[in-house]
């Protein structure tokens, strides 16, 4: 949450998608939000108590002119062609990277706070999260984990969720890099003896009658095999809610 008194004279600030609301939501003062997403209240934004009372805006050239924002901060929202004509416009837009580990957030923390001029609620977010990364340290003691969705995607090395399951000290069974398919057979065939869900939330809420989540064979490896589950909130965007990601599955960790 923003600091109070910080920046009295804070750039003017919107953001165009769900993962852009939570680092303007978070570090910006309110008075300076002229415009966050229509999906800031949604229940995978992670700040959405903070959503209440601030503007949502349409992503189109009209309503952010309208909105005169200083500083735009984005993910994925705006096609190049409307990035282009703010930015010949003058203002400034901010586009949050991907992120594969803390470092990363860290560095992207600190580039849209000093857009904002929000230097010490950047420091105190990074803060926040370096505390959750040493309480939970080594919490798992090595244990070896399938993380899995209800699409039937893991996440191997070079991926951001591998370094929130190393943080909480589990040793990730996905080998292969990046972002690859689960095996229904493999699973079927050969069960992780323990997986962590991830989305599985979102996915229950999204009512999805048809996709692979609804298999007899991943939702009984879910059902038997889970030991920790962590919501769309904190794994849709880069941020420091990464932090409290790790430090839920410390929580889990067996004492």
């Amino acid at each position: 949450m923003a600091s109070p008194g910080e920046g009295q004279a804070a750039p003017r600030v919107m953001s165009l998608d769900s993962c852009a609301d939570q680092y303007v939501m978070g570090l910006a003062p309110r008075a300076a939000i002229v415009g966050v997403s229509t999906r800031a209240d949604d229940a995978d934004s992670r700040l959405r108590a903070l959503a209440p009372g601030l503007p949502r805006r349409r992503i189109d050239l009209e309503s952010v002119l309208a909105a005169r924002p200083d500083v735009v901060v984005r993910y994925w929202g705006g096609e190049p062609r409307l990035i282009a004509a703010l930015e010949r416009r003058g203002v400034q837009v901010v586009t949050i990277p991907d992120a594969t580990g803390f470092d990363d957030i860290r560095r992207t923390v600190r580039t849209v706070a000093a857009a904002l001029d929000r230097h010490a609620a950047g420091e105190a977010a990074i803060a926040r999260m370096n505390a959750q990364l040493a309480r939970a340290a080594g919490a798992w003691g090595g244990a070896r984990v399938l993380y899995m969705t209800p699409g039937g995607v893991t996440a191997g090395p070079g991926t951001l969720v591998d370094a929130i399951l190393r943080a909480a000290g589990l040793t990730n069974a996905e080998t292969r890099p990046g972002f690859q398919t689960i095996s229904l057979e493999g699973l079927a065939l050969s069960p992780p003896q323990t997986v962590v869900l991830g989305f599985f939330d979102t996915f229950q809420l999204s009512g999805d009658s048809w996709g692979i989540g609804r298999h007899r064979v991943l939702q009984t490896v879910a059902r038997e095999r889970a030991v920790a589950r962590l919501p769309g909130a904190l794994l849709g965007c880069p941020d420091w809610g990464a932090g409290e990601a790790v430090a839920l599955l410390a929580a889990e960790a067996p004492r």
